[in-house]
This record gives C-alpha cells, sequence and structure tokens, in this order.
C-alpha cells in the first residue's frame, strides 16, 4: 500500500502526543496502550535529516510485525495490531494519514537499555575494538577485521537516548541498572531473537551483521519484546552476495545514508543537511528491497 505523500511529523489533535522520537511518534490512547506511529524521517550520526525517505515507515511497521510474528514463540510481545480498521475510532479518523504505519500496542515500563547483538564487527564495536581489543567488556581475539564474523554472537548493551548519542555499556553496568536477574533474561532471549532471525534471513540472501531490541514489563509482570524489531533502523542488513571481509559493506540499511553525509564531510553537527533527491530514492528502494527479500513479497 503506498503512501499518498511521505509523513514528517503527525498531528493527531484528539490524542495526547507523548513523545516525538527521532523517527516515531508516540501517542496515549488509554490507560493500557499506546499509538506507535513511524514516519518517514530519518537521522543519521544522531541528527534528523530534513528530507524524508518515502514509504520508510510503512517498511518500519510491515517489517516489525513480520518479526513479531514470526519469533513470538522465544518472547511475548507489545504488538496488538497494525490494521487501522481494528482501531479505536479516535485513531480511524485519522486513517489516511496513519495507514500502514502505525501500530496500536500494549503499555509497559519501558527498561532503559538497547539490548544490541552483534553477530560481526561493525560500527561502533568495530571502533572499540580497534582501542582496546573489546566490545562492552567482551574480550575479543587479536586480528580481527572490519565486518568479520564473530566466532558467537555478543550481547552489547548500550543507554538508549532519544535525541543524543546511545553509549555501549558491560553487562555489569546494565545489571546494576536493571537487576542481574533481569539482564540475565534479557540477554538469552536477545542471542535467541537475533540467532533465529540471522538463520532466516541468511537462507533469504541477507546477512545481520547487528542489531537491537528494546523490552519492557507489562501490567500483568511478564517482560516482552517491544518498539520496532528487526528492521533497516534497528539494524545493519548486508547482501551476502557482495560481503568481503576487510571493508565496509554495501547494506539495505541507512547506512547509504550515513555515507553520503560522510563524502560532504558534513561536520556532525546540528542541523542535518538535506538530502539530494536521488540519494532519497536510493534509500527509499534499500528499505523496499529489504522487505522483499525478508518478507517475501512487496509492500
Amino acid at each position: 500500500m503506498v503512501s499518498v505523500a511521505p509523513v514528517v511529523e503527525t498531528t493527531l489533535a484528539d490524542l495526547k502526543l507523548l513523545r516525538r522520537g527521532k523517527v516515531r511518534d508516540v501517542y496515549a490512547v488509554d490507560e493500557d496502550r499506546l499509538l506507535i506511529v513511524a514516519t518517514d524521517r530519518i537521522s543519521a550520526f544522531d541528527r534528523v535529516s530534513p528530507t524524508p525517505i518515502e514509504r520508510k515507515g510503512e517498511v518500519l511497521t510491515a517489517l516489525s510485525r513480520f518479526w513479531f510474528a514470526k519469533l513470538g514463540h522465544i518472547v511475548p510481545n507489545h504488538l496488538i495490531t497494525t490494521s487501522i480498521d481494528k482501531m479505536p475510532d479516535v485513531i480511524r479518523h485519522h486513517a489516511s494519514e496513519l495507514r500502514g504505519r502505525s501500530m496500536l500496542v500494549r503499555r509497559t515500563e519501558v527498561f532503559p537499555v538497547e539490548c544490541v547483538v552483534r553477530g560481526y564487527l561493525s560500527g561502533s564495536g568495530w571502533k572499540d575494538y580497534q582501542g582496546t581489543g573489546q566490545v562492552c567488556g567482551h574480550q575479543l581475539p587479536a586480528g580481527l577485521r572490519d565486518s568479520e564474523q564473530l566466532a558467537t554472537p555478543i550481547f552489547t548493551p548500550a543507554t538508549k537516548a532519544e535525541t543524543g548519542h546511545d553509549e555501549n555499556i558491560s553487562e555489569e553496568q546494565m545489571a546494576a541498572v536493571v537487576g542481574s536477574d533481569v539482564t540475565d533474561f534479557l540477554r538469552d532471549r536477545s542471542l535467541r531473537l537475533y540467532q533465529e532471525a540471522s538463520d532466516y534471513a541468511r537462507g533469504r540472501g541477507i546477512i545481520i551483521a547487528d542489531t537491537k531490541f528494546e523490552f519492557g514489563r507489562d501490567r500483568d509482570g511478564r517482560i516482552i519484546l517491544i518498539d520496532e524489531v528487526l528492521t533497516p533502523d534497528s539494524s545493519r542488513f548486508w547482501p551476502i552476495a557482495s560481503y568481503e571481509v576487510g571493508k565496509s559493506q554495501a547494506s539495505f540499511d541507512k547506512q547509504y545514508v550515513r555515507d553520503y553525509f560522510e563524502r560532504i564531510n558534513w561536520d556532525k553537527q546540528p542541523p542535518a543537511p538535506a538530502l539530494p533527491p536521488e540519494v532519497a530514492a536510493a534509500t527509499t528502494a534499500r528499505y523496499l528491497e529489504a522487505y522483499e527479500l525478508l518478507v517475501g513479497e512487496s509492500l
């Protein structure tokens, strides 16, 4: 389903806006439910570009729905529905703006950590390894190269930042925030989610180099998976066909936008530059291709 136009920011006067993040607008529906709207905003280096990426919000929502259903046997999740027609009237009144990019979800008490799993050495993990030989307290073998697959995936938590930069932390630091039992549970579920998704994606031609999960505790005390899951915004997706150790990889995620900003020598200070139309269009194409490869159908 194609959006009429990119959605950069929503204003739903009859719902209370709780948070406007880098990509998502979150509204209160009632005491038990939230509405999460995935806009077409894109952030790079923790700054939101003024140029929307057409259909991006649809891809994030549809992929999350796919993974929530596929991985629900590992841990329950917060999704109630992505169908506007099954949502309350107050949401259906805005159907033209929200259709295809909205999730009605259960409220939770969110754990203030990102549960990052890395199967390959890239990004901030690669930078940390170059400096210390470690990633978030994990001592890794000497001599690893950029984008190299790790012997086994590692759990590397990070602090959550709505507007700034997430900071890698150790499991010990995470336990000091959420407790040892919760840390053990989140590590176990995160690694299982990553492994099953990674095995599946590899069969569809995509390497999931790393990803991040978020969890919360619902009103019944259960720990459940929340937010988005295994999307091009929260993961590094690499095409297997062109994968080569020792260099940066082609990707289906927003690395294409980061690479453009690096080429123009942006100093990473706000405001973020606009994107040329061809860069925005190519980014949309990458997001859609990732969806089609993983799900096996066009969006």
